[in-house]
């Protein structure tokens, strides 16, 4: 997405002096962002590009009350530190509040500016994207997860993002056909020294997942992965990690919150997302520890193939996740709340009792949360510190 310059000048002003001296202004901006902008015109509003309005110089508040109309909102209003353009900028914005309009001035040095003007960038990019995001749930929410429901029809009114249902029985169909796809990590996953048999069956697994995914053109999915140990003996586990290897985004149990969050996260911070478990939690140390037996196969230092823990049967994976910054974050069901904290991964563990992929994370919001309000059981995490952008995404 084209970052596209809309600019506003005052004809009491000699332009051609005003561009002269705002000329350093603009290149100091472009060095940072690595790009340059690109000079728009009123019909360019309507096509794909990330739309500033510059405010060069004071007077132009009667120009812009006179063609905010064809500018789809938000509004963001870059100003510089001459001409009166912050006066300007601070009267046009007032105005837009006043008219219930979202708007900002984005003024400062031109670090602050370029910083400033990626992370608006990026949240409109996935917000766009998410309008043409499919989303598949592979048989029904698993019958224990009783708070996860979801509006279809509020997620598309309110993300853009198409829930689609599959029937288990299409899934076991395409298990069944032996489909054969690629996967980089094939070799390292048979090399791993663990039950070839069992390697098989959840990678046949896999090749039905991948070929639901193709079928429907699903940017991601959810499954009701505990039928799987009924009908193969077998689970979904490295499947899932295997496709969220892949950038497409996968969740267990059916939990279509969590995929939503999941996919939310993901494309906010360009991370691998871990969906997992909270499993116990120190109130005193603002610690929890956290648990599943799967996550993306890109995101830990190293992983070993171990059984599923609550089964004992098939391929789960336990990943070695590498301590530092870290997210969590969750999405509600019926789109009116969501959880996120900055934090710090200080641990993985190795507990028999949980499942395979254990962390342990020092959260920097009240953990109390999870006590008092948690929105249903599965958290996501990725690795750095967004919860700022998480923030900034539902702002706008």
């Amino acid at each position: 997405m084209k970052i596209g310059l809309y600019n506003l000048v005052s004809e009491v002003h000699n332009e051609e002096y005003i561009d002269r001296t705002l000329q350093g202004f603009l290149v100091d901006i472009e060095e940072k962002l690595g790009e340059k902008f690109e000079n728009i015109n009123l019909e360019d509003f309507d096509k794909d590009y990330f739309l500033l309005i510059f405010i060069k110089s004071g007077g132009v508040e009667g120009k812009f009350k006179q063609i905010f109309t064809q500018i789809k909102g938000p509004y963001l209003l870059l100003s510089n530190g001459l001409h009166n353009s912050l006066a300007a900028s601070l009267e046009i914005a007032s105005f837009l509040k006043q008219k219930k309009k979202r708007v900002e001035i984005i003024h400062g040095d031109s670090d602050y500016i370029a910083k400033r003007i990626k992370e608006l960038r990026k949240i409109y990019q996935v917000k766009n994207r998410l309008l043409s995001f499919k989303l598949g749930v592979i048989g029904k929410p698993s019958d224990w997860l009783i708070a996860s429901d979801v509006d279809y029809l509020k997620v598309k009114e309110t993300l853009g993002i198409s829930l689609i249902d599959i029937e288990m029985d299409e899934l076991v169909k395409e298990i069944d056909q032996s489909h054969h796809f690629t996967h980089p990590k094939l070799n390292d996953i048979k090399n791993k020294g663990f039950d070839s048999e069992s390697i098989d069956g959840a990678l046949k697994i896999y090749n039905g997942f991948k070929a639901i995914v193709n079928k429907y053109k699903f940017d991601g999915i959810t499954v009701r992965c505990f039928d799987l140990l009924e009908i193969y003996k077998n689970t979904g586990c490295l499947g899932l990690s295997l496709l969220n290897d892949e950038g497409i985004v996968a969740g267990c149990e059916g939990d279509v919150p969590a995929l939503i969050s999941m996919t939310i996260l993901h494309f906010l911070t360009d991370e691998p997302v871990f969906m997992a478990n909270p499993s116990s939690i120190d109130i005193d140390k603002n610690e929890i520890i956290l648990a599943h037996c799967t996550l993306p196969l890109n995101m830990p230092d190293e992983f070993y193939l171990k059984t599923h823990f609550e089964s004992g049967l098939g391929v789960g994976i336990k990943g070695i996740i590498g301590e530092g910054e870290a997210t969590i974050f969750k999405f509600s069901g019926d789109g009116k709340n969501y959880f996120v904290s900055s934090g710090e991964i200080i641990k993985n563990l190795n507990k028999k009792s949980l499942c395979r992929t254990q962390i342990r994370m020092k959260v920097d919001e009240d953990v109390k949360y999870f006590l008092q309000n948690s929105i249903g059981n599965h958290h996501l995490i990725c690795r750095g510190d967004n919860s700022k952008l998480v923030r900034e995404f539902f702002k706008w």
